[in-house]
């Protein structure tokens, strides 16, 4: 299975997708730690993630996919939301809030 098809499954087929570098438990950055922060301070604990840095072809199809350059990069509900600065921009306007009410409260 190609690296596009593997990212649609992944986004798809989960509520709320975090690729980043490293792991929620380990973050290998601090765009990828604050993302993990952000999810948490919304109340989102259970999310699928993806170690960008355990696969070159999903590391590169993840920037093809959202045509976005940066990682992290987090999808709700199959939809491309943003990186991390987005991310902390629509924390603070109470908007990323909204968008994960009842999608992933765990």
């Amino acid at each position: 299975m190609d690296a596009k098809q593997v990212i649609k499954e992944q986004v798809t087929g989960n509520p709320v997708v975090l690729y980043m570098k490293g792991t929620p438990q380990f973050p290998q950055c601090g765009f990828s730690a604050t993302a993990v922060q952000i999810l948490k301070a919304c109340g989102v604990n259970q999310f699928y993630s993806v170690n960008v840095l355990e696969n070159p072809e999903i590391r590169q199809g993840i920037k093809d996919y959202a045509n976005w350059p940066t990682i992290p990069q987090l999808y709700i509900k199959g939809e491309f939301v943003g990186g991390c600065d987005i991310m902390r921009e629509m924390f603070q306007a109470g908007e990323l809030q909204q968008m994960l009410e009842g999608v992933a409260q765990a």
